[in-house]
């Protein structure tokens, strides 16, 4: 009797590298955001006191706020460099900005050894929580701008899922990663479930020792209470 052949049992795929989703992010944010660059961009970002226009200038600085992070490595605090776009040019040079600061911020997480730590209000984090991060803000924004500006665009679930075991690991089960992550970020009402009235990400690495808090008056990407343009029942705490 021929002996039976074993067959292997195959190997669980291995997940997306980070740099691969900022990416995928990146390209695909840009495409939703290119196909409205002809629409009225001072009309109010869905959910923001800030225009369209204003809402892509706090991305491109967010960005490269992540990558100073990185590279300055401070303790406790914001670095002292900004970047901003010409409030002069027209949105598709804009865009060219915004793919400026992405690949920027890919470059620079790419480049960090994973055992590089970085200060930020919502949690000391590594390159991997930084590049969470920024997808993140790409898929919120991307999803404000679009909506406001009738684009019909979704953050992809896969990316949605990633960023929700990474920054959200309290998050409910049991609904799409997309739904969720508007839910988790005081977009949306989830089934079940009201829409937020605060929220934060957590951007520390499991396993790390806690370390110091959020300094007085930071709450979002360096404003204050006062001066923090979200609007509706997500205001004080949001950092997207």
């Amino acid at each position: 009797m021929t002996p039976s052949a074993t067959t292997a049992t195959p190997a669980p795929a291995a997940p997306p590298r980070w740099t691969d989703l900022l990416a995928a992010a990146t390209e695909d944010s840009l495409a939703a955001l290119e196909e409205a660059a002809g629409r009225d961009w001072s009309r109010p970002a869905h959910g923001l006191d800030w225009t369209c226009r204003q809402t892509l200038d706090h991305l491109a600085l967010g960005l490269t706020g992540y990558a100073g992070l990185l590279i300055a490595r401070p303790a406790d605090r914001y670095i002292t460099l900004f970047a901003s776009l010409d409030p002069q040019a027209a949105i598709p040079d804009c865009l060219d900005g915004l793919r400026v600061a992405a690949t920027f911020a890919l470059s620079t997480i790419r480049d960090t050894p994973p055992e590089v730590r970085a200060w930020h209000p919502w949690g000391t984090s590594d390159a991997a929580g930084f590049a969470a991060m920024a997808v993140t803000e790409l898929a919120l924004h991307t999803y404000d701008i679009t909506r406001a500006l009738g684009v019909p665009w979704a953050p992809p679930e896969t990316t949605c899922a990633a960023v929700l075991a990474r920054l959200f690991p309290d998050a409910p089960s049991g609904h799409s990663p997309s739904g969720t992550l508007l839910w988790c970020t005081g977009r949306a009402p989830l089934a079940g479930l009201p829409r937020r009235v605060e929220w934060r990400w957590d951007g520390t690495v499991r396993g790390d020792l806690p370390r110091t808090g959020v300094p007085a008056g930071v709450t979002s990407c360096g404003t204050s209470p006062t001066t923090d343009r979200r609007t509706g029942p997500a205001r004080a705490v949001s950092p997207a």
